[in-house]
């Protein structure tokens, strides 16, 4: 998820353009990120240090992990960290980057550390996005104290990622009264929980979603769409419900339900997660009550 948040925020910054970007995610498909991308973005060698083990590898018939440890820049653990981290999407984004010169490592550093100071986000939070687990990035969006919402936001982006596009990506989610959009699928449930969840947005993009959630090459109308829809939310809301149920808490799901023209939600307090997925966004709603009327 990381390598599309550092992407757009790349392309905010002038950083790249569209046509380079859309080459380093093709070519990130391909890739695996080398030892020592990985070991200067986990901060366990300074670039200094890697470019010297890379210069000696040229000469040495030594793998950059044995020669890291006979300089004493790595122990034998780390390396099998590090080895480990090969299939991180995110250093993997990386090494595209640096493979095809669109940006050194330094400039790739200098970006992390100004998207981490414009977002606030700590060390700890940075390690958390860069680990591609989406249970952990999840909650870094969502400023609510209350854990239902972080839990419930994490379950929906986790199962959407299995069950629909696995290059979704989020913004920061955010509270409001009430929201009106072009089309839009939900499901109360009541119980030990009450809530209400909905999946929202322009008819085109919720299509989009709709095909890649079937796997159906064409979905042709409003309503099939939407009811494909209400299927994932259903799909989502049933695992939460027996995740609860593990904790003796009992949750009855109500039928989902759908609009098809400009349907608006209102209730006392909806948290919106805006949801970058299959080329398209939509927003995610949930409020932690039944009361959530929508016309």
């Amino acid at each position: 998820m990381f390598d599309r948040l550092i992407g757009k925020y790349l392309l905010e910054q002038n950083l790249l353009n569209k046509v380079q970007l859309s080459q380093i995610y093709h070519l990130q498909e391909t890739n695996r990120a080398k030892l020592g991308v990985i070991a200067v973005s986990e901060k366990l060698m300074t670039i200094a240090q890697a470019e010297q083990v890379n210069a000696l590898q040229a000469s040495m018939d030594k793998r950059f992990g044995d020669i890291a440890i006979e300089k004493g820049y790595l122990s034998e653990t780390q390396v099998n960290r590090l080895l480990e981290l090969q299939g991180n999407e995110y250093l993997a984004f990386v090494q595209a980057l640096v493979d095809t010169n669109v940006l050194t490592l330094e400039q790739v550093h200098s970006a992390e550390a100004e998207y981490q100071r414009l977002h606030g986000f700590t060390e700890t939070d940075m390690a958390a996005l860069k680990s591609g687990d989406v249970e952990r990035i999840v909650p870094l969006f969502v400023d609510s104290d209350n854990p239902i919402y972080r839990n419930m936001f994490a379950m929906g982006i986790k199962n959407m990622y299995r069950l629909v596009d696995s290059h979704v990506y989020i913004g920061k989610a955010y509270k409001v009264r009430s929201l009106k959009d072009e089309v839009m699928g939900y499901q109360k449930f009541h119980g030990d929980q009450k809530a209400t969840v909905a999946i929202s947005g322009k008819y085109e993009d919720v299509q989009k979603m709709a095909v890649a959630y079937t796997k159906e090459e064409f979905i042709e109308t409003r309503e099939d769409a939407l009811d494909a829809i209400c299927e994932l939310i259903n799909c989502i809301n049933g695992l939460y419900a027996t995740a609860q149920s593990h904790n003796d808490r009992k949750i009855e799901l109500e039928p989902p339900e759908f609009k098809v023209s400009f349907s608006e939600a209102n209730c006392d307090e909806i948290w919106v997660m805006p949801v970058y997925i299959c080329q398209g966004e939509v927003r995610y709603l949930i409020a932690i009550s039944e009361n959530m009327r929508i016309s």
